[in-house]
């Protein structure tokens, strides 16, 4: 039987490399996102650990439309929310809930969040997603619930919270709010973020359609092992990574 030879995530001889590497990643990932829709206003951050200085994390500037970030508009962040490489101004936001996901995660590398639309209109119903379709069951029994709004999140008491209940899990979905996914790099948890997002639209249109049959809960976890790795979050963000950097070679400046 033919045996599949899948990609693997890249490896590196040098701390500049994978720091070079990951801020690439992270500026590729905000122009997905502008063309997925998920830019609305001044709201969402995607995050990447800085390889040398682990406490510290790249961010995208406050205020900056995702799809014209560059490599050199991304901003160097320290475990007090101050800028300390980079020109602009950071949403308070983003280190409120990033530096907390970050600090009890120390796997993670990236966290992801934006104020989708189905996300959103998902996040108000307080309900986890059911395993209706073979990309949900990527997040069966592994995302979480945070059943709570209590407005913008601008302290960190709040982005504590916010992390306790996303635990070990790759994801959240914060009522009221949207979502956040997490990432074992910012291909992962960018490409956690796109599914997610479609698969809450896939769970709006089938309830709104009619009564959705679940896929059995043995079949879903079967499923999850397979396409809910971060081996498969990872390899599924490529081609996109792909397309963006060759129609937008300006991002890697």
């Amino acid at each position: 039987m033919y045996k599949l030879k899948f990609p693997q995530p890249p490896t590196f001889k040098t701390i500049e490399a994978e720091r070079r590497h990951r801020k690439e990643r992270l500026a590729a990932a905000f122009r997905v996102f502008a063309r997925y829709g998920f830019d609305e206003g001044v709201a969402g951050h995607i995050t990447a650990r800085d390889p040398e200085q682990t406490d510290y994390f790249w961010v995208n500037p406050f205020g900056m439309y995702f799809g014209h970030i560059k490599v050199s508009d991304l901003l160097l962040i320290n475990d007090r929310g101050e800028v300390v490489e980079g020109n602009k101004s950071v949403n308070a936001a983003a280190f409120a809930i990033h530096s907390q996901v970050h600090k009890a995660r120390p796997d993670v590398v990236a966290a992801a969040h934006a104020h989708s639309l189905h996300g959103k209109a998902w996040s108000c119903l307080g309900r986890l997603l059911d395993p209706l379709t073979q990309d949900a069951c990527a997040f069966y029994d592994d995302h979480a619930l945070f059943d709570d709004y209590t407005g913008v999140v601008l302290d960190e008491g709040e982005g504590q919270r916010i992390a306790k209940t996303l635990g070990e899990k790759k994801a959240a979905i914060l009522r009221n709010h949207g979502l956040l996914t997490v990432g074992h790099s910012v291909d992962e948890a960018a490409w956690w973020f796109i599914t997610m997002e479609r698969s809450c639209q896939a769970q709006l249109l089938a309830e709104a359609a009619g009564r959705p049959r679940e896929i059995a809960p043995e079949v879903a976890r079967s499923v999850r092992d397979r396409v809910g790795s971060p081996q498969g979050g990872w390899l599924s963000f490529q081609s996109l990574y792909e397309k963006i950097a060759r129609e937008e070679p300006e991002l890697f400046d």
